[in-house]
């Protein structure tokens, strides 16, 4: 009698959710996706105005276009997409030929082992896992999995505006009230914002981004006021490699913000770290720990990074750095607070693996608090652990992918450096220039 094997189940029909569907279908496993939003790349969808800075060729995984390809899908080899567009020419296609090994409206609440809670020993490993599941209709549902993959990425947790780490006083009254939010604005955004001061919170390609978005606006009108909000006493690498980057779109994305900031487009002020959003005649008023305060502004934008969900895996033993909560053995490759020149190394299931057997973090969810994930850094990752859950450890430990140098040195160790040790000692960087900077006054 032949015994029932128990699916793989998949969190999130993201990028890595679905690529790891279809190596999971290439190596002859059975697999579930949960996806909580009621399409695939729901996430993707809210940032669908966006423009990649990865070209088309490192944004489809090897097995998911061997997937597609029967049905007569070709890859798309040029340019570089919008998160909309990469939906339409690639991830959707993939999840309808993936059908309904996809579940949509299937939000994960919580895993744990068939029978454990997280303080047993005894027989554990043995157990399969249980996964919980809340359905869009309110209905729950108990799946039991050979192993589970987490590939619910951090979009739907960012990071707070408040300098702590937690939201600022007042900051949910000024989400609430539509005055600060949690996303990078499109083009129309921004153009019903001109003539209006603007509060950009963040540093990283999400804020340079949203910098460039802004500026356009700027330009046309200039009645238009950017503010933008660095936490670091240093400009530091705020505005990326340039032409050191080995991704040329990543590279001309932070030069961009710095045109505009060199331009009188933006007025980028340091050492501004949130503790208060005061609102004051519909309007929203930044203030920081040491008394500063910066004009009422129209709009806050905050991008200040991600962070995991860790809720539902309370009863999972895990194994995270305790400064990025994302796995240990990757965690010193990717922290900001040590990471130099640029360069990260590719991951694959020995990196990922937790001291719970079979249950595996993937995606941008695997660099915890860390920036800098990007998709071929996933597609490797899920090639690597579907292997090793197929028992094919040679592949498991292969690892083919070599990620592109960003052309940064240091990170947020400098945090209150002066601008002129901010590069010191760089070893791929260029060479510092001085811009204007604001002083947050309320003027």
């Amino acid at each position: 009698m032949e015994v029932a094997v128990n699916p793989v189940v998949v969190i999130g029909a993201g990028p890595q959710g679905l690529a790891a569907a279809a190596h999971l279908i290439e190596r002859g496993l059975d697999p579930i996706v949960l996806e909580s939003g009621d399409a695939a790349a729901s996430a993707v969808a809210e940032w669908g105005h966006v423009r990649l800075f990865s070209p088309w060729t490192e944004l489809t995984d090897p097995a998911s276009r061997r997937l597609l390809e029967p049905t007569g899908w070709s890859a798309p080899t040029q340019g570089y997409p919008t998160g909309a567009q990469w939906i339409e020419q690639y991830l959707a296609p993939l999840a309808e030929a993936l059908g309904d090994r996809v579940r949509y409206g299937a939000r994960v609440v919580g895993v744990g082992r068939k029978g454990r809670d997280l303080s047993v020993d005894a027989g554990r490993a043995e157990q399969p896992f249980v996964v919980h599941v809340e359905r869009a209709d309110g209905t729950e549902e108990r799946i039991e999995a050979s192993a589970v993959i987490d590939a619910s990425g951090t979009w739907r947790t960012p990071s707070p505006a408040g300098a702590d780490g937690l939201p600022a006083l007042g900051e949910s009254a000024a989400t609430d009230a539509g005055l600060l939010e949690h996303r990078m604005p499109a083009i129309e955004d921004a153009t019903a914002l001109a003539g209006q001061h603007v509060v950009v919170v963040g540093n990283g390609h999400s804020a340079a981004t949203t910098i460039g978005t802004l500026s356009r606006v700027a330009k046309r009108e200039p009645g238009t006021r950017i503010t933008w909000v660095l936490r670091r006493g240093a400009v530091g690498n705020t505005f990326g490699g340039g032409s050191s980057d080995e991704l040329p779109e990543r590279g001309a994305l932070g030069q961009r913000a710095k045109r505009a900031v060199e331009d009188g487009l933006v007025d980028l002020v340091t050492g501004f770290r949130t503790e208060q959003v005061a609102l004051a005649a519909g309007e929203a008023v930044l203030v920081a720990e040491d008394g500063r305060r910066l004009a009422p502004a129209a709009r806050v934008f905050v991008a200040t990074g991600f962070r995991p969900d860790l809720s539902f895996l309370s009863e999972i033993r895990l194994d995270l750095d305790m400064r990025l909560q994302a796995p240990s053995k990757i965690a010193a490759e990717v922290d900001p607070n040590v990471h130099s020149c640029g360069s990260v190394r590719a991951t694959g299931a020995a990196d990922l693996e937790q001291p719970e057997p079979g249950f595996y973090i993937v995606g941008a969810k695997s660099y915890g608090r860390a920036p800098t994930f990007l998709a071929l850094t996933g597609f490797e990752q899920v090639r690597s652990v579907v292997a090793a859950i197929a028992g094919d450890r040679e592949a498991a430990e292969r690892v083919d992918l070599v990620l592109p140098d960003t052309g940064v040195c240091g990170g947020s160790g400098l945090f209150d450096a002066p601008d002129e040790s901010a590069s010191a000692g760089s070893c791929c960087a260029p060479a510092p220039q001085l811009i204007q900077l604001g002083v947050g006054s309320a003027s």
